[in-house]
């Protein structure tokens, strides 16, 4: 974990740095434990003591707020309110849409009774509060937003409906991990309803779109935006959209979703309305959402050895300022040195916001507290000790640089009315340069060579080197046709991804029928 770098090799050779790294696992030496350490190490959450539910931390729980914020407000400019539903939802309003509930019915927790007792010391459930009807804690809310859509539309004039809610979800996952599969997490969830499908598939599209503009400005997370297959749509939907994204080893994570449920929800649900010639009609409407599982993206996107890398549009402090006190007479005067350079730093604006600087006076070494927000990602971390404040220089570590040719941490000293000059520039520099690699690195690891089921088979074949993706030609089969490529898949730890928006008709056959190709798609190992 120390900025020293140690040398190898003999006088004859050229020696090369070795970097004692913040983590003591590595991504490359295991990929699963590096993600465990940086959740840990960054202080973004723990464990709860509930098997699959977890603490988030500040750092983590502050990453999430400005996600929650950015987000909402895009979605607030696309037309849609806010509001909130119930946490419990009657089960008779998921046996009404037998598709739906045949999707989660497995992940579903159940409330039967309200009440315990005291029985031979312990606190046992009271079998005389047994609920007439069971509850389902929400994994969804597709049905109870639903019954009030019913309620709340009678006429065209209602059309459309646009809300959204930011809430908590449970679904009882056996394999869980914190931020990416959880069997509570924290979401947005849209739902709106329309007059005919066109109005429908454009809001589908829309939030989408709005999707996948979020991630790569705001996460700086390179993601393909496209249509899932007929069998891996939202239980009920008509079609499913998508924005996947790869992480460091590989896989894909599936970032966000949205959803055109055609009618059969509202036929469910009886959501109708009147049209403009007096005749009932059924409404088409659409769900859509991300969670806290795209905390886990940023963590796989950006994270190196050392810990996570924030992008500074989401990072809770952008800039950290870590005087370094000795607990004597000069400590006031390079505190008010600090104050003044927070207070000019927070006068500037990046992203269109004005910085944000945290000036950390806890005690401790200033090497271990340096260490503790690298291994958090701050993207600009700045010491300032007395001889600096006499330069008129401040000692600056760039959490995207951190680490110079030879081995050493890269700080560099920079005047004081410089950095104050440069700071919000560095800010923008290291968002854009993180989605950059983050792009290139995607890019490179994308085949588009693979044109046969064993081609697919050697790629992903056991103890191949953190291979990619595969795009490949696809004719959008069918009923047994699609069953059979799902099982090949399944064979191989395999699915599809999506098809991603604005491709052209390739010219090579369907890489698993052989029939001529519709479009392309993404296969690929995924979280």
């Amino acid at each position: 974990m120390a900025d020293k770098s140690q040398k190898s090799g003999s006088q004859n050779q050229p020696q090369q740095a070795t970097i004692r790294h913040a983590l003591d696992v590595s991504r490359k030496d295991d990929f699963a434990a590096w993600y465990q350490a940086v959740v840990s190490q960054a202080d973004m959450a723990e464990e709860s003591g509930v098997r699959g539910c977890m603490v988030i931390k500040p750092w983590g729980w502050g990453i999430w707020e400005r996600i929650q914020r950015l987000l909402d407000d895009r979605i607030k400019e696309t037309g849609h309110d806010n509001c909130y539903f119930p946490l419990f939802i009657p089960l008779s309003y998921f046996a009404k849409e037998a598709e739906h509930v045949e999707g989660f019915a497995k992940e579903m927790a159940v409330v039967t009774h309200h009440r315990l007792k005291a029985e031979d010391g312990s606190l046992v459930v009271d079998p005389d509060a047994k609920l007439e009807e069971p509850l389902v804690v929400r994994p969804t809310s597709e049905t109870v937003i639903g019954h009030a859509m019913g309620r709340w539309i009678q006429s065209w004039r209602d059309l459309p409906l646009k809300i959204n809610q930011w809430a908590n979800v449970v679904r009882w996952e056996m394999r869980t991990r914190m931020f990416l599969r959880t069997s509570e997490f924290l979401w947005q969830e849209g739902h709106t309803a329309h007059t005919d499908k066109a109005g429908a598939m454009d809001e589908t599209l829309l939030m989408l779109e709005v999707y996948r503009a979020f991630a790569e400005d705001v996460l700086a997370m390179p993601v393909v935006a496209g249509e899932k297959p007929e069998n891996e749509r939202f239980p009920g939907a008509d079609a499913t959209y998508s924005i996947e994204a790869m992480m460091q080893d590989g896989k894909a994570l599936q970032a966000g979703t949205s959803h055109y449920l055609g009618t059969t929800f509202a036929d469910a649900a009886n959501i109708k309305y009147q049209d403009d010639q007096g005749a009932e009609q059924l409404c088409h409407t659409t769900s859509w959402g991300v969670s806290t599982r795209l905390i886990g993206g940023v963590i796989m996107t950006h994270g190196d050895d050392d810990g996570l890398r924030v992008p500074p549009r989401i990072a809770p402090h952008q800039i950290v300022l870590l005087p370094m006190l000795r607990g004597k007479d000069g400590d006031s005067e390079l505190l008010a040195y600090c104050e003044d350079l927070k207070k000019h730093l927070t006068a500037q604006d990046a992203f269109r916001e004005p910085v944000r600087v945290l000036l950390d006076t806890k005690p401790g070494k200033a090497a271990q507290k340096r260490w503790n927000w690298v291994r958090k990602g701050a993207p600009l971390i700045v010491e300032v000790g007395p001889r600096d404040m006499a330069g008129e220089k401040v000692a600056l570590l760039r959490r995207d640089q951190l680490w110079t040719d030879e081995g050493k941490a890269n700080m560099s000293f920079e005047g004081r009315e410089d950095f104050l000059f440069n700071a919000a520039g560095m800010l923008e520099e290291i968002q854009l340069g993180l989605f950059e690699e983050a792009k290139q690195r995607r890019d490179d690891a994308i085949r588009h060579d693979i044109t046969t089921m064993e081609g697919l088979a050697e790629y992903f074949a056991e103890g191949t080197e953190k291979p990619g993706w595969v795009k490949a030609a696809w004719s959008r089969p069918t009923g047994e046709a699609l069953d059979k490529v799902v099982e090949q898949l399944k064979a191989l730890k395999l699915t599809i991804r999506n098809t991603p928006q604005g491709d052209a008709k390739p010219e090579d056959p369907c890489i698993f029928t052989g029939e001529p190709a519709v479009e392309t798609i993404f296969i690929a190992r995924a979280y």
